[in-house]
């Protein structure tokens, strides 16, 4: 649940109150107090005159505020697979502060989405414009249709960690073939197989040909 206050408009908190309050938690008159509250007939968001003038921030005021992702050092490149601008501490601190972080991932040219769930999984086609909300600690994975596929993720910590359970970097690589043969309980020469398979892909993988 997100709330917010609205302090004007004609849903505004000060609406609720009557004017003699208003006027003395102000400290102006009837007429000043019943303008403050009453004149603006617009809710949330208005459309201001072409006259109004706006004071413009300076360049240097948005210093530390924002960050361009598309212009931004690739933090992942994967030749004919895709990119991603992952933001953190490191490129903008201020996500410290309010507890997100993001990545934008370009180019994919791999892609359908899965989200595997608690009793199997959930296989959406997603398109352009479309927003997912993937609950915490759910797996994702992404297959792209042939024109390809980018996203801009919102992650609910300022320094995500990623595990990939694919890949030259996956989860898998680091475990022992005994392990592994133990877990999945098959042959070494399936073990073997498995784990010589995307020696050198990672995190993207290009179509096959």
């Amino acid at each position: 649940m997100v709330a917010h206050d609205i302090l004007t408009f004609n849903n505004g908190i000060f609406t609720g109150f009557t004017t003699d309050f208003v006027k003395r938690a102000w400290d102006v008159d009837d007429d000043t107090a019943k303008a403050l509250i009453g004149n603006q007939k617009g809710q949330d968001i208005v459309k201001l005159d072409a006259s109004v003038k706006m004071h413009e921030p300076k360049p240097d005021h948005r210093e530390g505020m924002a960050l361009n992702c598309e212009k931004a050092p690739l933090d992942t490149y994967i030749k004919n697979a895709g990119n991603v601008v992952l933001l953190n501490t490191k490129n903008l601190p201020l996500v410290g502060q309010v507890g997100l972080g993001a990545d934008l991932v370009r180019e994919v040219v791999v892609s359908k989405l899965w989200v595997l769930m608690e009793k199997g999984y959930w296989k959406p086609h997603v398109k352009e414009g479309n927003l997912l909300i993937v609950p915490r600690f759910f797996v994702v994975s992404k297959i792209a249709d042939p024109e390809g596929l980018s996203w801009f993720s919102i992650i609910t910590t300022p320094n995500p960690v990623f595990t990939h359970l694919a890949g030259s970097i996956g989860a898998w690589k680091a475990i022992s073939p005994e392990i592994l043969q133990a877990a999945f309980k098959v042959p070494a020469e399936t073990e073997k197989l498995f784990r010589s398979k995307r020696t050198n892909d990672a995190i993207f993988f290009p179509p096959p040909n």
